[in-house]
């Protein structure tokens, strides 16, 4: 049980708790306005403030700038022994405990200076796991309750948090393995089958990742089935051992370069020596023809010419003219000479040329014939790296074959595991049929208190997991879903009440009676105080004035009586805090 709640803050109204039934008020004045608000006077922060001592992040209202520096002091019961718990918001990780500590399985430590038990923050709600709930889960399961988690279905937060959006979720974006697994744990079932299952989603989750990379990258378009990655492997192995064995059969001439560019350069050669005869043909064909042409000097050919001119030549001039022809015939006989020797040396030349010619093509032949049989590197190495990517290729084929044989032998084989679990979670049902049945009839009971026709938990294991819902006629209404959470916490808090390790204790903030009916608020007040007395566990709720339902109540029910706090917007200082910000 919780016995009170206190701060350094002198201003902080401090609350004393009664050990059973406790309803904290938010009274509305006569002298407060419009525009006055009860929301600000404390009722949530309060919650907020047990969850903080109790290990909780600072809520919306203790992470204000105004808040900081604040000491918040929790007094409890934990394992039959009273325990004063200090914790600041601007030292949030430091838990101070007052309280003999000699028997917990953690121990704190002591402050050097002031000689105080400190503990931090994780190792205060490992420690509050294995008080209030005696966790201890195995190792080698990951998905767990966890203290946090179970405390929330304690001590509801509001509808911010989603506390009280229905009875198996305690926050908002809560995992569906974390409502299970809790949800089990707190009813005493099999939550590990839950957990499990979990483990069996995440294998399935890293298959299908398994998968997609499988069907991903430069092959992506030809992949969809192992059948079709099989004909492409063996496509590509054969492709690779030809590949290979092309390799093997490949010669490299070690100077093939050299070679190639000597048979380069002779072709060059054998070009200029066409192209020189053909020239040097060309002009000897021009001398040829004007050694034909060439006339010797005819001395009666001249006279004749002057004669028929009608002149008579003197002996002088006849003289003259045989000295010309003389000289003429001498030049024409040099130019004979000349043309002659011009021809025989063309023919020396072109028939020389001819000769290199031949020579040259005799040569390229045999190096044309040495690089037609041998293969030059660079086209050893583009055939290389062409059978590597090959290569490459096969081997992403294979990768990715065996990833989807992975994936389907891993989807088969969680298939069987899921079946498994299955079977052995309702076999382990049945065997706890009596934890089932108590958490039915309590619900039961709590429902029938409140209602004229009973309502039903439903409590199965599915293929997912475990699967809980609450039927109650009419329940359309935000009014009976908030009884239906109303009614589950109950029948949770008498069940855990008879136990060592127990909280002790069930919290509800005023948003549980939002919507609900005046007589079924009346009827799980009463219920509340009624329970909470003969099961031996402390309940505590706060509500607004206006909202208590005292016509409602049974004639020997005195609600004042369990009323420990009345919060107030008449002045400034009225709310818990006793300041407005």
């Amino acid at each position: 049980m919780i016995y009170s709640i206190k701060s350094d803050k002198p201003s902080f109204k401090s609350i004393e708790f009664n050990p059973r039934f406790n309803v904290i008020l938010a009274d509305r004045t006569k002298e407060s306005t419009k525009r006055d608000s009860r929301n600000g006077l404390g009722k949530s922060t309060l919650i907020e403030i047990i969850h903080f001592c109790l290990g909780a992040n600072k809520g919306g209202t203790l992470s204000q700038p105004n808040m900081n520096g604040w000491t918040f002091i929790l007094e409890l019961d934990l394992m039959n022994n009273k325990y004063s718990i200090a914790r600041n918001t601007s030292k949030p990780n430091e838990i101070i405990i007052n309280g003999d500590c000699s028997s917990w399985p953690l121990k704190p430590d002591t402050h050097k200076k002031t000689g105080e038990q400190m503990m931090s923050r994780n190792n205060w709600n490992t420690l509050l796991g294995i008080l209030m709930f005696g966790l201890n889960p195995p190792e080698d399961i990951k998905y767990t309750p966890t203290f946090r988690s179970l405390l929330s279905y304690i001590i509801r937060r509001n509808s911010h948090h989603g506390g009280f959006l229905e009875a198996f979720q305690n926050y908002k974006k809560q995992h569906e393995w974390d409502r299970q697994v809790n949800n089990a744990f707190l009813l005493e079932l099999g939550w590990e089958f839950s957990a499990k299952l979990q483990l069996l989603k995440d294998k399935l989750n890293a298959l299908e990742q398994i998968k997609q990379e499988a069907q991903s990258g430069i092959l992506s378009d030809l992949i969809g089935t192992i059948g079709k990655l099989e004909a492409l492997k063996i496509r590509l192995e054969d492709q690779t051992k030809q590949e290979s064995k092309n390799l093997d059969d490949f010669k490299v001439h070690p100077q093939y370069s050299k070679i190639e560019d000597e048979s380069n350069g002779l072709t060059d050669n054998i070009h200029a020596l066409i192209n020189l005869n053909i020239t040097d043909k060309k002009l000897l064909e021009y001398y040829e023809s004007s050694l034909k042409d060439e006339i010797d000097s005819n001395p009666e050919a001249v006279t004749s010419v002057y004669k028929e001119a009608g002149l008579i030549l003197p002996k002088e001039v006849t003289k003259s003219i045989q000295d010309v022809l003389s000289f003429h015939k001498q030049v024409v006989s040099n130019r004979k000479d000349f043309l002659a020797s011009e021809i025989n040396r063309l023919q020396k030349l072109i028939i020389n040329r001819e000769q290199e010619k031949q020579n040259q093509s005799e040569k390229r032949a045999e190096l044309m014939q040495i690089l037609k049989k041998h293969k030059a590197l660079e086209e050893y190495t583009l055939l290389q790296k062409n059978h590597q990517k090959t290569v490459s290729e096969l081997n992403d084929v294979n990768f990715r074959l065996e990833r989807l044989k992975q994936f389907d032998r891993g989807k088969s084989e969680n298939i069987v595991e899921q079946e498994l679990i299955f079977q052995y979670a309702n076999t382990d049902l049945n065997e706890r049929k009596s934890q089932k049945e108590k958490a039915i009839l309590l619900f039961n009971s709590n429902s029938k208190a409140l209602y004229d026709a009973p309502g039903n938990l439903l409590i199965d294991f599915k293929k997912k997991g475990f699967d809980f819902n609450i039927i109650i006629e009419r329940s359309s209404s935000q009014g009976i879903e908030n009884m239906k959470i109303f009614c589950y916490d109950l029948m949770l808090a008498n069940i855990w009440a008879k136990k060592k390790s127990t909280p002790g204790f069930l919290i509800h903030d005023s948003i549980i009676f939002d919507g609900v009916d005046e007589r079924q608020k009346a009827l799980a007040l009463q219920l509340a105080e009624k329970e909470s007395r003969s099961c031996g566990f402390q309940y505590i709720c706060t509500m607004n004035s206006d909202s208590i339902p005292i016509k409602d109540f049974d004639s020997d029910f005195n609600f004042n009586k369990y009323v420990k706090a009345t919060f107030t917007d008449a002045t400034e200082n009225g709310g818990l805090l006793g300041i407005r910000f």
